[in-house]
């Protein structure tokens, strides 16, 4: 990842938004004061205050932009995003992070303190956040938090999981994206590190639906097909074809 690039492809963005002028010049005037008082108290002075001198509207992304973003860092997604959200994901990559200790324990901080809005920034940032192996146990939290639009930021269109998450906490992520009814189709990596063990898991939780006499998510199958064998062919078919999508077959 090029990270002044993506500073500066993020800045660029917030300033294509409507009358963004006043915004942008918060926060290059901002960025230069913490530059020359490079202190904790200015970094989550600004973190917190930013939605009051930005707004909240949702941004406006051309696909040239996307494009753009894309390719300083592949899979990230700000479509649908808060013009305040985009601005506190700019502002995490204003941290200096020479010293790895200084610059994980302020952003821990942020965690322990945020309130919905800010979770919602912090997870969002994930993916363009330095020592990525380091976020690890914030992402296994967000994925057990209850507030939606946190569990949306970790979750739906949000490289970090696929690359970062070992086997059993991407499995919880996937499930808890059905059991909490989030649009399975739109979590990063979700056909591409389906498993084993999560195939089981999936079956199970099929299986008790049907029971219930609950319909079946049709996306539950294909964390399942690629595992099908000659043992379990039919009792697959008979669970998907009945509940799952019109005329899926193994």
């Amino acid at each position: 990842m090029n990270a002044p690039a993506l500073s500066a492809t993020l800045l660029d963005l917030i300033r294509q938004q409507p009358e963004a002028e006043k915004a942008v010049a918060y926060l290059t005037q901002q960025a230069d004061t913490y530059r020359n008082t490079p202190t904790q108290a200015v970094f989550y002075r600004v973190f917190t205050a930013l939605p009051r001198f930005v707004g909240k509207q949702t941004i406006i992304v051309s696909p040239e932009k996307n494009q753009e973003i894309q390719a300083l860092r592949p899979g990230l997604t700000v479509d649908g995003w808060s013009l305040d959200r985009l601005a506190r994901v700019w502002w995490l990559r204003q941290l200096s992070s020479d010293d790895p200790a200084v610059y994980s324990s302020t952003i821990e901080n942020l965690f322990r303190a945020a309130e919905m809005n800010e979770l919602t920034a912090l997870y969002s940032a994930l993916p363009v956040l330095d020592y990525p192996e380091h976020w690890r146990f914030q992402a296994t939290e967000a994925v057990r938090n209850n507030m939606g639009p946190v569990q949306e930021a970790i979750m739906l269109h949000n490289p970090y999981p696929a690359e970062q998450l070992d086997e059993p906490a991407w499995n919880q992520l996937i499930m808890k994206a059905f059991f909490t009814d989030k649009p399975v189709e739109e979590i990063t990596g979700f056909e591409e590190r389906t498993n084993e063990k999560l195939a089981r898991i999936a079956i199970d939780y099929a299986q008790e639906r049907r029971a219930a006499g609950r319909t079946i998510h049709p996306a539950l199958w294909t964390l399942v097909k690629p595992f099908v064998t000659d043992s379990n062919r039919a009792e697959l078919e008979e669970l998907f074809r009945i509940h799952g999508p019109a005329g899926a077959s193994v």
